[in-house]
């Protein structure tokens, strides 16, 4: 009875783990833990996140993202001078056997047009990803508090907030 009581309770340690995690598959690509990151009330943007592991032997490229916004981009981060600023990417390159990790202070799919309606936690925003060679696949943003991505000592790469990201060039 007591190896059931210590197997229950090992279960249910791992079940909100399992049900955080998520992925998608289309063709040689995985695309892994898809996901935002809470704004403000008065954001005017907000970045989606995730990675994409091709497990083939041919290069793919993401080139768009689709959801329903304003504006969706799929931008990356620039520090000049130490001025941040997003830079529009025509697509974003899949090399075979590699995994691309789109994240705070990187390359990211930017959502234009929030206002009055910010990422909060737990809200899930469907995204249509759209891939060169592997065609489009449905995935869902969860999204998730600031504080779990919030920089570590020294480590300055959630500094690519787009929280007040304007919705025009």
């Amino acid at each position: 009875m007591k190896f059931m009581t210590i197997a229950a309770s090992a279960a249910l340690m791992v079940l909100p783990h399992l049900a955080m995690a998520h992925d998608y598959k289309i063709a040689d690509l995985v695309i892994d833990h898809p996901m935002a990151i809470e704004t403000p009330a008065t954001a005017r943007a907000g970045g989606g996140y995730l990675s994409v592991t091709n497990t083939g032997d041919t290069d793919d490229k993401l080139v768009e993202a689709r959801a329903d916004f304003l504006r969706v981009e799929l931008h990356t981060s620039k520090d000049v001078d130490g001025l941040v600023s997003m830079v529009r990417l025509d697509g974003i390159d899949i090399p075979a056997g590699e995994t691309v990790t789109l994240k705070p202070g990187g390359m990211h799919v930017m959502f234009m047009g929030l206002e009055g309606h910010p990422f909060q936690v737990g809200r899930e925003i469907p995204v249509t990803l759209v891939f060169e060679k592997a065609g489009a696949v449905d995935v869902i943003l969860q999204v998730e508090a600031r504080e779990e991505h919030a920089p570590k000592d020294g480590d300055h790469s959630g500094h690519g907030d787009h929280s007040n990201h304007g919705a025009s060039n």
